[in-house]
C-alpha cells in the first residue's frame, strides 16, 4: 500500500516538474531574441536531428506504402494485360486458321469452276490410316449426301482417288497414292496413253509411277500434263493427276515408263470435293481378254479384291515386261 502511494507521488512531482518546464519554456518564448538565442540553438542542436530522424522515417514508411501500393496496382495491370494478351492469342491463331481454311476453300471453289460440269459436293476428312499419308481416309458425307461408290474425288487442283465404301453419311476414299490404286491416264498434249500406278514409297520422294506410255512417236516430253484418260473404266476424263518429271524406255522398246509429279498434297488434306456423277463405262468388244491372266467372263476391275489380278484391259499394249507395275502384277483401275 506504501509503494502505491510512493508511486502515486512521483507521478504528480513528474507532472508538476513536467508543467513548470513548459511554462518556462512559454515565458522564454516572449523575452527578446537576443535573450533566447542561446537556447534555440542548443535545442536546435538537439532537436534537429531527432526531427530530422523522425522525418526520414516517416518519409521511407511513406515510401514503403507507396512502393506497396505501385507494386499492386502494377500486379492488377501486369494480369489484366497478360489476359488480354492470351485473349488477342487466341483470336490471332483463329484468325490464321479462319484464313487458311478460306485459302483451302478457295482452292476448292477455283477447282469447282474448272469442273463445272459436274455435280459435286463438299466434304471434310474426319479420319485416315496411320501414316503419315492420306492413301485411305474416310470423309463426312455419304449416300444421305449423293455419293455412291466409285464416285471421284478431288481436291488441291487435281484427282485424289475414288470413293471405294458408302454409309449413310460417311465414305472411305482410297487415293491414287495407295499401293492397290491404278488410274488409266493420258498425256493431254499428245493423248498418249498410260497408267498412273500408286506406290506409297515414291510418294515420300514426292513421285507416283507412270507405266505402259505409248508414245511412239517420241512426243511426250518431261513436264507434260497427266491427265485421266476418256477410256478409263471408273475415272471421269480430263481430271488433271499431275507432270511428267522423268522418262525412260522400257526393255521392249514399245513402251516408256517414269515417274509423274502429282498436283495434289497427300499429305495434308482436310477438304475434298466429291463428283457425284459416275462415269459410264462400256467395254469395248475390240478389247481382247489380256494374255496370261484369268479367264473370260472374270470379275471387273476391282483393285480391292485379292489373288490373281487381270493386267489392265485399257492398254493393248500390257506385257509382261520388267516395269514396276509387271514387277508386282498388274494392278486393275481404281
Amino acid at each position: 500500500m506504501k509503494k502505491k502511494t510512493n508511486d502515486n507521488l512521483k507521478n504528480k512531482y513528474l507532472l508538476i516538474g513536467l508543467s513548470v518546464l513548459c511554462v518556462a519554456l512559454i515565458a522564454v518564448s516572449f523575452l527578446e531574441s537576443e535573450a533566447i538565442a542561446p537556447v534555440k540553438q542548443v535545442s536546435g542542436f538537439v532537436i534537429t536531428p531527432i526531427q530530422k530522424g523522425i522525418n526520414g522515417f516517416g518519409a521511407w514508411l511513406s515510401g514503403l506504402t507507396d512502393n506497396f501500393e505501385d507494386a499492386v496496382t502494377l500486379r492488377a495491370k501486369n494480369e489484366e494485360l497478360q489476359a488480354r494478351v492470351d485473349t488477342l492469342t487466341e483470336e490471332n491463331s483463329l484468325l490464321v486458321q479462319d484464313k487458311e481454311e478460306l485459302a483451302r476453300l478457295r482452292e476448292l471453289f477455283e477447282l469447282d469452276q474448272q469442273y463445272d460440269e459436274y455435280e459435286k459436293v463438299g466434304a471434310r476428312v474426319i479420319a485416315m490410316e496411320t501414316g503419315n499419308w492420306f492413301q485411305l481416309f474416310t470423309i463426312d458425307k455419304g449416300s444421305n449426301d449423293g455419293i455412291r461408290r466409285d464416285a471421284n474425288v478431288i481436291s488441291g487442283g487435281g484427282l485424289v482417288g475414288i470413293v471405294t465404301e458408302v454409309g449413310p453419311n460417311w465414305a472411305t476414299v482410297r487415293s491414287i497414292i495407295d499401293d492397290n490404286s491404278n488410274v488409266s491416264a493420258m498425256v493431254s498434249t499428245t493423248q498418249d496413253r498410260c497408267i498412273i500406278a500408286g506406290d506409297l514409297r515414291l510418294i515420300d520422294e514426292g513421285s507416283l509411277n507412270l507405266v505402259k506410255l505409248t508414245d511412239t512417236e517420241n512426243k511426250v516430253h518431261v513436264g507434260d500434263k497427266v491427265v485421266t484418260s476418256y477410256i478409263s473404266e471408273k475415272f471421269l476424263p480430263g481430271i488433271l493427276i499431275g507432270y511428267i518429271s522423268e522418262l525412260n524406255n522400257d526393255s521392249n522398246n514399245l513402251t516408256k515408263s517414269g515417274f509423274i509429279t502429282p498436283v495434289v498434297d497427300f499429305r495434308h488434306l482436310q477438304e475434298v470435293l466429291v463428283i457425284l456423277e459416275l462415269k459410264e463405262y462400256v467395254p469395248s468388244d475390240s478389247v481382247s481378254e489380256p494374255e496370261g491372266e484369268g479367264t473370260q467372263g472374270a470379275e471387273p476391275e476391282d483393285s480391292g479384291t485379292s489373288g490373281t489380278e487381270p493386267t489392265d484391259p485399257e492398254d493393248p499394249t500390257a506385257s509382261t515386261e520388267s516395269t514396276p507395275a509387271a514387277e508386282t502384277g498388274t494392278q486393275p483401275e481404281g
